[in-house]
């Protein structure tokens, strides 16, 4: 399994329906609303041979309203009394 956590900046107006269409349409995942240069947070798991690229590329960016992505790559989770 692979932890992707992608910030989204979206057209003006067009938040809402982007976090709704990604959830809907694309993968559920987990979405948040945030403040700063970016609109959404979304917190996506991808099955290990889904290449990650592929799946911004050829999935994520075709959500229309979507202006702009970040993406990074989760590899540990860590949790109390685990390390």
């Amino acid at each position: 399994m692979k932890t992707l956590i992608v910030q989204i900046k979206c057209q003006l107006g067009q938040a809402y329906q982007v976090a709704a269409d990604i959830i809907d349409k694309v993968i559920p995942c987990h979405i948040y609303s945030i403040s700063g240069h970016y609109d959404l947070l979304a917190v996506m798991n991808l099955d290990d041979e889904v290449d990650p690229g592929q799946f911004v590329n050829n999935q994520l960016h075709k959500v229309p309203g979507i202006a702009e992505t970040s993406t990074m790559i989760a590899f540990n989770a860590f949790a109390p009394g685990a390390v």
